[in-house]
């Protein structure tokens, strides 16, 4: 069997194809899964006011955990474990069924996501202690966790977790630690992903056990109920993987990265500790719950502008393109009211610009050796810093709730999910827990479901969107003594250096050749080391302070509100459960009467006359108020100056900005965003009134298939070059695919189900080409090399569904986000004489003049229309080049054994919820 496992590991890179069917079977029954256990009478099922109206989707598929012998049938024949990908197809048929969809067919692309478990669906149970029932239905096979002790619901619940996400929760907690080489290889995607996250969020282990204390010890009952909560749900995880080591049903990559042995079972799954949750937190956080950063390009960007047209004119242009506060910009409080944050202050103080040319970023690799030493393992290191430094949070999720009066039913209903991108297994899980002082079904993130995290209770539902308002701050630290000493209130103090250094050898699921790498970060009192420069001639360090360092659990509270029927009853309760949130999120509620909105995080009161946008001088003056650097906490704005109503007529988010005066942390948020193709939809709907939940799914869905520039932009463009005759043959065919694109809808669909070829292809193709080719055109020659490359750096040119380019990378989905369409728009509009709100400081396009304007867009048209389908799609690991359906496609992006295959694009929600609530408490 030996000779068996190794001819597999030599074939295992290359996707096995044929020739290892007997080393599968060899394996073994005990390898392949647990023994099923007996299928007995579904438990009571708690009140449930959404009386079957209340569906959720989560691909691609509940199970994500897969033992050896299942990795080995699924890399050779395709063949897929139960439940592990039973709701993609479901997912993926949305795409083309949408146009046809009714109340009663939702739940073709929905599941039921009532409470409970029908008698007849009842697939196994299994009981891991005597006070709790781990319940699974036959159709998706989510865990229904019902427990008659609070330990034993939360025990339940870790247990779950393990039996359905143990490998992805390995590998994440190793991730927060920047430890993920050394556990899972040396490939390059790993180091870049343990480089990107330890930059963000680097501790001890200390600093890890001091968080976990800090719940218990600064949020009373609760805080010491979540306490309690966290090590019950520990101890269930390690219940789990003791049964599964001693049963031989561990996941497979266990083996596959040398951690355990196939054969004599030797080696070790460590066990959890709660300071492994803190740890998982901080990727979390630092992937969808943080904002604001980027400080330091910013003024590098404004001090380009300056350089090309002087400090006065040169700040004007700057600010324009910057939007803080676009009078255009979709708003998910659109009532009029105002809720001013972090805004512009008329005389700036303790700004601290960096002089020119003397800004270097902080290196945070050190003593690479082997494979850590490459060229390419380089860039993935610099990949990794941009995505860290950067201000473009990875924003995604929406939401489109309509006030019950203008529903069909006088009910609210809502559509609403986070888009957290695509992976085999999936961060999210499904699940239903019910136990004392807790009543819910939703997604949790694997490893942090003690408590669901967006869902329903018992008559209410809940979501959020990435918010992404500025709650971190770059300060400019003046040095002394030399580079690793700093000016503390005085006195030189010495910089505090956190290390990590890891290693990593060949293994059969990561043939990397050995490497090894050393990371360092230095940590003040004013946050960590990202840039080292001047200012006034002065050298200083420019450390990045986010509130919710050294706090990335204190959210266990908030949601385990959430979850508490008794602690949430309407909008306020609501609203004060998601208060004690302090990442920055948008949240959304429904219930049979009322929806409200409340924007969560702690923000920090700044000094006054302090510009977030800029780095701020680190002096007392200047500081945070009540700024305590021994535990990282200040004064934060009051809930009644966040974002937030009741009972709007609708709300839509799409990472838009929340309201008026609330400034947006980053570039971007101008008179065309992603959110507008919600806005837009939604607003029809109400005005035409009787809105029910197939017409808002198809409205969301819409949005999904639709090209934003397409849309928003396109007509205007194709105004200017309409503006006199066209007469080049070339550029006249162009247009007119172009057009007849825009008439249909600017999507970027399948011809028919499965066609895998876009209607409307060559209009597709010729825009995917043209925006960038026609941005550089409009803007660079007014702007000149150096502020356009500076303002590229603030803000992506574009990203479209197979832009590999921007910052979610390509084959995710999530698309339209960041990208230059608002400043094209004001531009054109400008040109052509139109009003344009908050525009540009100055025309670009030819000048301002509508015939040079259009000579650009004509030039750079056919230049479009000659670049080929293998140009403008070259291809990558998964699609030939040319390939533009491919290049759109979503993967679920593989964390482990199991791989799926690839959808069409769609821009949505990956967990998504659509829910009407028929009565109330």
């Amino acid at each position: 069997m030996r000779a068996q496992i190794d001819r597999f590991r030599s074939k295992f890179r290359s996707r096995l194809k044929t020739g290892a069917a007997a080393a599968v079977l060899a394996l073994g029954a005990s390898l392949l899964a647990p023994l099923p256990l007996a299928a007995p009478a579904a438990a009571a099922t708690p009140n449930d006011y959404c009386q079957g109206q209340c569906s959720d989707i989560l691909p691609p598929g509940e199970n994500g955990n897969a033992t050896l012998a299942q990795i080995l049938l699924n890399q050779i024949f395709g063949t897929q474990p139960d439940h592990a990908e039973d709701q993609l197809g479901p997912y993926a048929n949305l795409a083309t069924g949408y146009q046809s969809l009714t109340n009663a067919t939702i739940n073709n692309f929905f599941n039921d996501a009532s409470f409970g478990v029908p008698a007849g669906q009842v697939a196994s149970t299994v009981s891991p202690r005597s006070d709790v029932t781990i319940t699974r239905d036959k159709k998706t096979g989510v865990p229904h966790i019902s427990g008659t002790t609070r330990y034993g619901t939360e025990f339940g619940a870790g247990y779950a977790a393990a039996q359905d996400r143990l490998w992805m929760m390995d590998l994440f907690r190793h991730v927060g630690r920047g430890q993920l080489t050394s556990f899972a290889g040396g490939a390059l995607a790993n180091q870049g992903l343990e480089q990107q996250f330890w930059r963000a969020a680097p501790y001890t282990e200390a600093d890890l056990q001091t968080q976990i204390d800090w719940i218990a010890s600064h949020n009373g009952a609760r805080g010491q109920q979540a306490y309690a909560d966290v090590s019950a749900y520990v101890d269930g995880v390690n219940a789990y993987i003791a049964a599964s080591d001693s049963g031989r049903y561990f996941p497979g990559e266990y083996v596959l990265t040398g951690h355990k042995d196939a054969i004599t079972n030797a080696g070790t799954i460590e066990k959890f500790k709660p300071t492994d949750l803190v740890a998982l937190a901080s990727v979390i956080g630092a992937l969808f719950g943080t904002g604001g950063g980027g400080e330091v390009t910013n003024a590098l960007s404004l001090l380009a502008a300056q350089e090309q047209y002087g400090v006065t004119e040169g700040t004007k242009v700057w600010e324009s393109f910057r939007e803080r506060d676009d009078p255009e910009a979709a708003l998910t409080v659109h009532n009029g009211e105002t809720f001013p944050y972090a805004v512009r202050p008329d005389t700036p103080r303790g700004t601290a610009m960096p002089d020119a040319g003397s800004v270097a970023e902080e290196p945070l690799v050190y003593d690479r050796t082997g494979t850590g030493a490459t060229a390419k393992a380089a860039a993935a290191s610099k990949s990794a810093a941009s995505t860290a430094l950067s201000a473009n949070t990875r924003g995604m999720s929406n939401a489109l709730l309509v006030s019950g009066a203008h529903t069909a039913s006088g009910h609210p209903v809502a559509v609403f999910g986070p888009q957290t991108g695509y992976f085999a297994p999936q961060l999210l899980m499904l699940q239903e827990i019910q136990g004392p002082g807790i009543s819910a079904r939703g997604a949790s993130f694997a490893g942090l479901s003690m408590y669901v995290e967006l869902g329903r209770g018992p008559d209410f539902a809940w979501s959020a969107t990435t918010s992404a308002q500025d709650i971190t701050d770059t300060y400019a630290v003046e040095l002394c003594q030399d580079d690793v000493h700093y000016l503390y209130h005085g006195t030189c103090t010495p910089m505090e250096k956190l290390e990590r250094t890891n290693s990593w050898t060949p293994t059969t699921a990561d043939g990397t050749a050995a490497g090894s790498y050393r990371m360092q970060v230095y940590r003040t009192e004013y946050g960590t080391v990202e840039y080292r420069g001047t200012v006034g001639g002065k050298k200083v360090a420019f450390t990045s302070l986010r509130s919710s360092y050294m706090h990335e659990a204190d959210s266990v509270v908030g949601f385990q509100m959430l979850n508490d029927p008794s602690a949430v009853t309407g909008p306020a309760s609501f609203e004060e459960a998601v208060q004690h949130i302090n990442y920055t999120f948008n949240w959304f509620y429904a219930d049979s009467q009322h929806t409200a909105y409340y924007n969560s995080g702690d923000n920090p009161v700044r000094q006054a006359g302090v510009d977030a946008t800029f780095p701020v001088r680190a002096e007392t003056a200047y500081e945070w108020q009540g700024f305590d650097p021994a535990h990282n906490t200040a004064d934060y704005t009051p809930p009644a100056q966040h974002p937030q109503s009741v009972d709007q007529d609708y709300y839509v988010s799409w990472n838009n900005r929340q309201a008026k005066g609330y400034d947006a942390a980053g570039f971007g948020n101008g008179s065309v965003h992603r959110g507008d193709l919600l806005d837009d939809r939604v607003k029809q709907l109400v005005a035409a009134g009787g809105v029910t939940r197939a017409q808002l799914t198809r409205a969301m869905a819409d949005a999904a298939l639709t090209d934003l520039r397409g849309e928003d932009v396109l007509p205007n463009l194709l105004k200017v070059i309409r503006s006199s005759a066209v007469s080049d043959p070339a550029a006249a065919a162009a247009v007119t695919k172009l057009g007849d694109w825009v008439t249909a809808g600017t999507k970027r669909k399948e011809t028919s189900a499965g066609s895998h070829t876009y209607a409307n292809a060559d209009a597709v193709r010729i825009l995917d080409a043209w925006w960038p080719l026609l941005v550089k055109a409009e803007f660079e020659p007014g702007l000149g090399s150096g502020l356009y490359a500076a303002l590229t750096a603030n803000l992506t040119v574009d990203e479209s569904p197979s832009a590999g380019h921007g910052p979610t990378g390509a084959h995710a989905g999530s698309a339209f986000q960041y990208g230059w369409w608002s400043y094209v728009d004001k531009d054109i509009r400008q040109v052509l004489g139109e009003p344009v709100q908050g525009g540009l400081a100055r025309s670009y396009c030819g000048g301002g003049s509508l015939s040079a304007c259009r000579d650009i867009l004509v030039t750079t048209l056919k230049q479009a229309a000659a670049t080929t389908a293998a140009q403008v799609y070259p291809g990558d690991e998964n699609c030939s080049a040319g390939d533009q359906w491919c290049a759109d496609t979503v993967i679920q992006r593989p964390l482990g054994g199991i791989k799926h295959g690839k959808i069409s694009w769609q821009n949505r929600p990956t967990y998504q919820q659509v829910v009407e609530f028929a009565a109330h408490r």
